[in-house]
């Protein structure tokens, strides 16, 4: 059957092909779709529903799925408390371990379409558009019955519209989670008054009026949906999960060890050797009692993208600044064009490594920094760096630049500093690193604040704000 339902999709989809490229009107172009919509319609009607359908949930996410983590966690969330999760999404960087292992948990990838390069960009936007919908339309309608359907937006388009059809169509209850608004993304590219983007701005407005729930990641944007688009929202902040903490000294080792052997800035310096003692640039293991240290005159760990021809000046200049070791973590778009402008540089101060990290490796470097710094600059000023929820988790101060609702994260002068350009950032690296390490001064001060107070985790925060619109709609 579901071989059938394959080849109907693949005949649909190549009949609007061929209509549009033959000339014809897209609503004549479109006819086949509409008559796959409606088999598939009357098909589901006539079967059964499923008696424990009350535990089913899809979440879905129009993206890569393992660098995704909010919908990865709430995927362990539901399967926590029984339910069986169908997750849908790109299989394109390595899911975490749990999400593999967990038996409630079933992933479905789908493709990921790429554009045709042929005809006016209209047409080959349309033309991507209208198979991704199909695409998904037919996974998700090939779903066992399912209570919940939840959404991350964006990707928005055209998720929440055929989300929003199959839910209406399986009786399933429809949750957008609100990441950032996706039209205020594609401003960035083609700006605000663009046609495109107040086309995409209706749609999202129009579509998401229709879910059934909606969660959002800042009070901020709650009120924002709630003023703008009368849209209601629970906020859900982004906190870390407890594989997010400081990390032990010999885990720190053992990671540094086997980094060391593919990334240099990871190894001891050469004309440094002790007797039984096994080194890296930050540890040293005593190989008789097996007992690990934090290594004499080791250098700092910034976990940072920019600043380093700033801070190799300042270095330069001052004897209390330590050398830094620069880690860029990522798989950005633009992370070959900055490795090449790297490699170009002969820094003195500054090494800088761009690992690739499996994802149970990320949290333990993460445990095991000094200093983060924060770029990140929000399309709509109303969404938070998950980046810096994570080094919160790690008990590691933050250097974060300043934009709308930041401070709804970051304290100034209490867990870490805002900034608002490069020269106050690199003011504030230098009061920081001044003498490190110190026990007595301000980058302590900070990561002494951050271990007192209770940092609350994503699965108490989900159980207190998610779970209960989920049981409400079981019992």
């Amino acid at each position: 059957m579901a071989d059938a339902n394959a080849a109907v999709l693949f005949v649909t989809v190549a009949l609007v092909m061929v209509g549009l490229l033959s000339g014809l009107s897209l609503l004549w172009a479109l006819l086949p779709v509409a008559v796959v919509l409606f088999i598939f319609i009357v098909a589901r009607s006539l079967k059964g529903r499923d008696e424990f359908a009350h535990l089913n949930v899809c979440v879905l996410v129009l993206g890569d799925i393992g660098r995704s983590p909010r919908m990865q966690y709430h995927a362990l969330s539901f399967s926590r408390h029984g339910y069986n999760v169908t997750f849908i999404g790109f299989l394109g960087t390595k899911p975490h371990r749990d999400i593999l292992e967990d038996d409630r948990i079933d992933i479905i990838p789908i493709s990921e379409l790429k554009s045709l390069q042929v005809g006016p960009k209209i047409f080959v936007y349309v033309s991507k558009v209208i198979c991704q919908s199909l695409q998904l339309f037919y996974v998700l309608m090939q779903l066992e019955d399912q209570a919940y359907i939840l959404l991350q937006n964006p990707p928005g388009l055209p998720s929440i519209a055929v989300t929003w059809l199959v839910s209406r169509i399986i009786g399933a209850q429809f949750v957008i989670d609100w990441h950032n608004y996706g039209y205020s993304i594609m401003a960035l590219t083609h700006g605000e008054r663009h046609p495109i983007v107040k086309a995409a701005k209706w749609y999202e407005k129009f579509f998401g009026r229709l879910s059934d729930h909606n969660l959002c990641v800042t009070n901020a944007m709650r009120h924002d949906l709630l003023k703008n688009w009368n849209i209601k929202a629970t906020t859900l902040y982004d906190k870390p999960p407890m594989i997010f903490r400081e990390t032990p000294l010999k885990v720190r080792h053992e990671l540094f060890a086997r980094m060391a052997s593919a990334y240099p800035p990871f190894k001891a310096c050469s004309e440094i050797s002790k007797e039984n003692t096994d080194l890296t640039a930050f540890t040293e293991r005593n190989t008789k009692t097996e007992e690990v240290s934090l290594a004499a005159g080791r250098p700092a760990m910034l976990l940072s993208s920019t600043s380093w021809t700033d801070y190799e000046g300042i270095a330069k200049e001052s004897q209390c600044l330590p050398s830094l070791v620069c880690v860029i973590t990522g798989k950005g778009p633009q992370k070959e064009y900055y490795k090449k402008i790297i490699d170009s540089k002969d820094f003195t101060h500054v090494r800088i490594c761009t690992p690739w990290l499996e994802a149970e490796d990320y949290p333990v470097l993460l445990g095991s920094a000094d200093l983060g710094v924060c770029l990140h600059k929000s399309s709509s000023g109303l969404d938070l760096p998950m980046k810096v929820v994570d080094m919160f988790g790690c008990c590691l101060p933050v250097c974060a630049i300043n934009f709308q609702c930041l401070d709804e994260l970051v304290k100034h002068e209490e867990n870490g500093l805002v900034f608002g350009d490069s020269s106050e950032l690199v003011e504030q690296l230098k009061m920081l690193l001044c003498d490190f390490p110190n026990e007595h001064g301000k980058l302590s001060h900070f990561r002494k604040n951050l271990r007192e107070g209770r940092q609350q985790r994503w699965d108490e925060n989900w159980d207190l704000n998610v779970l209960p619109l989920f049981k409400e709609h079981c019992d």
